[in-house]
């Protein structure tokens, strides 16, 4: 690849089916080099982010989707006069399960800074799992393991990076304080 190629390469953002972003991803990559455009299409990336939950008093880490729907691809699909490549542009469009590019006939480039921001916390999100469920002081929520089951209380205090919420309960007509996980506890 030329380094002039390298240097017209820009982030587009492109509308999936949804739940096909993973399908289309592998669609472009394995199709492009068999169709002669791995210098127009550099890279496809899915931001994503690690998520933990409790099923069946198992924690169970997996991976979800930050925008549903649309993938991040860094290709030449504009020319040094704006116009699109219509090599890049047709082989993008004719991918099953690409709905189109935002912006629509005219896509335009995200911003650089927009991307590296995505793609660190992407990164980020690989070294550590973050809880599934996001809670809210002054939520209710019923405690459904533990010492204190089954009784029903507000939040005082989240503690999203250990996972762990600080819940007033009634305990013999007095408010008191217990730290429960966020796996112990569901929304009433």
């Amino acid at each position: 690849m030329s380094d002039t190629q390298q240097d017209r390469a820009q982030w587009f953002v492109v509308q999936t089916m949804s739940g096909q972003e993973f399908r289309v991803k592998n669609s472009i990559e394995r199709r492009r080099e068999v169709e002669g455009v791995g210098d127009l299409v550099l890279d496809v990336v899915i931001p994503t982010e690690k998520v933990s939950e409790r099923r069946q008093g198992r924690r169970v880490t997996s991976e979800r989707k930050l925008y549903p729907g649309y993938i991040l691809m860094k290709a030449c699909l504009l020319e040094e006069n704006g116009q699109p490549n219509h090599k890049a542009w047709y082989f993008i469009r004719d991918t099953q399960g690409i709905i189109g590019f935002m912006g629509g006939e005219k896509p335009r480039p995200l911003p650089q800074n927009e991307v590296d921001d995505m793609l660190v916390q992407c990164k980020a999100s690989e070294e550590g799992s973050k809880p599934k469920v996001q809670f809210q002081i002054g939520e209710s929520i019923t405690i459904r393991d533990g010492a204190f089951e089954n009784f029903e209380g507000v939040i005082e205090n989240v503690d999203a990076g250990r996972g762990k919420l600080r819940v007033s309960v009634t305990i013999f007509g007095r408010s008191t304080p217990v730290e429960v996980e966020y796996w112990q506890v569901e929304r009433t």
